[in-house]
Formats: C-alpha cells, structure tokens, sequence
C-alpha cells in the first residue's frame, strides 16, 4: 500500500467511525484499526453474538500474525441485521483495504456494494456465506447441504428410522441457513420414508425465540421424536425447550449445529444426543489466506471445503474432534 493509500484508509477509517458510531450501535467489531504500516484486510462477518464468530476471529488472526497483514474483524451484534452489516461493508470499501473477507446475511442486498468494490479494484472474498455477485472470488465454508444430511443420518439412527422430527431453522435466507435445512430435508426424503418431518419454523438464530418455537412444536404434536436445530441458538433454544418441559433427551432426541459450552454440556448430560461442528479456527484461517492471495494476483478456487463432523457423548474429547470446539 503506498503512502497516500495509508493516509486516506486512515482518515476514512476515522470518519467511519464517527458516522457508524451515530447509525448503527448495535454494530459490534473487533476493536482493532489497521496500522498502515502493513498490507490491510477488512472482514466483515455475520455476527458476534455466537462464539463460533470469536473463533472464526480467532483463527483469522493467528493467520494474519503469520502473514504479517492487519486486519479488523466486524460484525452486527445479530444476523437479522442486515442493513446493519451492509453499513459495515461500506465502512470496509471506504478504508480502501487491500481486499475484503465478506460473510453475507442476505447474499442479494450485498450485490450492490460488491459493485462499488469491484470500481474501486478491490478483491473480495468470502467466507461461511457467500453472495449472488460474480465478484467474489473464493468462498471458504463447511459444505453446508453435505453438513446437514450428516445431521439427518444420525438422527434417523438414533430414532429408529422412523417417526415424526421437527426442525428450528435460524434463516431463510441466508445460504447456511437455507442449505443446512434443505441438505437435512433432502437426506430424510430420500433415504427414509418412515420418517416424518411435521414442522419447519425459524427462530432467527435467538435462542429464546427458537425455545419458544420448540416448546410450540412439542406441544402441537405429541409423537413428536426429534428435534434438529440449524446452528447454535438454535440448538440451545431447543435444548431449554426441552428441559423446561422437563423432558430428557430420550423423550426428545435432539441434534444441534455448532459448538459452544450450552451444547456441549447438553450433550455431556444427554439432553442433546450430538450436534454437527465445523472448523470455525479453520474458516478464519482460509479467508485471510484468500485474502492475502487475492490481494496479491493469485487465481483462487471458488470453494474451499473446510469441513463438517459429527460429534456426541462418545467422541466430543477425542483428539480429532476436541481441537473443533469453542467454548
């Protein structure tokens, strides 16, 4: 970055600031401005309110150690805040940044603003959910439709192969959220007909709101033998559904997405059977390699595949799987 750049990305980093500070203060980031003094990458993610972003956070920055860049990791404080997160990725463009790492919300509403980054020749690349523009340049995510019939499969196991399931969405909108309830649906329809889903209801990531879901579809069917919950609130918002109706997990068998201490202690004491957990370290670690390869020529694949596994009771502090879960 040459030196007027430095001296620009500066100043619009401060103006920004101000502006977002005044529109937007449910926006949350990660309290870090670049130096100037090396090559700079802004990410811009989903949220902050789950923890599997502070460990997609963290793995972005050990990255960014190694590769000797700055980079700033922000994020609206909840993944129903769309124009919120779209207010950041303007703040990004307007930094002028050597290249953007971008998680979309609604892969739509970003279409514009990838528009203006591509007039300002600045690379862009995504991570966990990618959007509808041609300009991004490598998507780095766990196979989201392959995540969710794994989550199927065992569920179909642990109830016998047949019976009636609900499932507690957090979006749909969003392709995580979108591809994580259909590659579960799919799997289910196609490999086990004696199986019933009765219900699909979206609780927006929020786990009050997707306990009070859960508590509803429990209520409406009776029979009802399993729940699956597309990410992290989700899941907890079942997992207290479930016990505040004073049901244990083999009344309910209940599968999650994504780690997190409420799910892992659910599973240790068998209200939740298992959940799916991705690489969030290693997301974070993929989109700032991207970044970095972007911003200096490199031709990229425009997927990264970075993985999706199965964990329970019986492998959740084993040396493969333990190294994947965040607290």
């Amino acid at each position: 970055m040459n030196t007027a750049k430095k001296i620009f990305a500066l100043a619009a980093s401060a103006a920004v600031a101000i502006t977002l500070a005044g529109c937007s203060s449910s926006s949350q980031g990660g309290g870090d401005e670049p130096s100037g003094d090396k090559p700079y990458i802004a990410l811009v993610s989903k949220g902050f309110q789950h923890q599997f972003w502070q460990a997609v956070n963290k793995g972005a920055k050990e990255k960014a150690d190694e590769l000797g860049v700055d980079i700033t990791f922000d994020g609206p404080a909840s993944e129903t805040e769309i124009d919120g997160q779209l207010q950041m990725l303007q703040a990004a463009i307007d930094k002028k940044p050597d290249a953007i790492g971008f998680a979309a919300l609604d892969p739509e509403a970003c279409i514009p603003l990838y528009d203006k980054a591509k007039a300002a020749d600045i690379p862009i690349v995504e991570f966990d959910a990618g959007c509808d523009s041609d300009y991004g340049q490598n998507l780095a995510a766990t196979d989201s439709k392959v995540a969710g019939g794994i989550a199927a499969e065992h569920m179909a196991e642990i109830i016998g192969g047949k019976g009636e399931i609900g499932i507690v969405g957090h979006s749909q909108i969003n392709s995580t959220g979108v591809d994580r309830r259909d590659g579960f649906v799919e799997k289910i329809e196609s490999d086990y007909p004696d199986i019933k889903i009765v219900d699909i209801q979206y609780g927006d990531g929020d786990h009050l709101k997707s306990a009070d879901i859960a508590k509803a579809m429990i209520n409406a069917h009776p029979n009802l033998k399993g729940l699956y919950g597309t990410n992290e609130g989700s899941a907890v918002g079942i997992v207290n559904a479930v016990t505040e109706l004073g049901l244990t997990g083999k009344d309910i068998t209940v599968v999650g997405f994504d780690s997190g201490k409420a799910q892992m202690d659910a599973i240790k004491n068998g209200v939740m059977a298992g959940a799916i957990t991705q690489d969030p370290i290693g997301i974070g670690k993929a989109v700032v390699q991207a970044a970095y390869d972007a911003m200096n020529g490199k031709d990229l694949e425009d997927f990264t595949d970075t993985g999706s596994y199965w964990y329970d009771a019986k492998n959740i502090e084993s040396d493969d799987i333990a190294p994947l879960l965040y607290e």
